[in-house]
């Protein structure tokens, strides 16, 4: 069985002057999930969860963590990877 563990398997620094800062890749439960981004907002860094475009032109979360712990604990390991890199 795989580990619970959330791991930060990839995390890519973009150096611009945009609120978009880093994308990440994360690993947890033996699943690879793309696409987290790392963006300064208003109130300081904060994780996005990954998305697409739709037909329509909005943007559609594509991650939809079960629970506000399991979000934090996602959001935590980005942000720690992004600060410690």
């Amino acid at each position: 069985m795989g580990s619970n563990a959330i791991s930060v398997s990839r995390i890519y620094k973009l150096e611009t002057d945009s609120k978009l800062k880093a994308f990440a890749d994360v690993s947890f439960s033996g699943i690879l999930i793309k696409g987290f981004s790392v963006v300064n907002g208003e109130k300081g860094l904060f994780v996005s969860m990954p998305r697409h475009q739709g037909k329509d032109g909005k943007w559609y979360d594509t991650v939809y963590p079960e629970s506000k712990e399991l979000k934090l604990q996602l959001s935590e390991a980005v942000l720690e990877a992004y600060q410690g890199s």
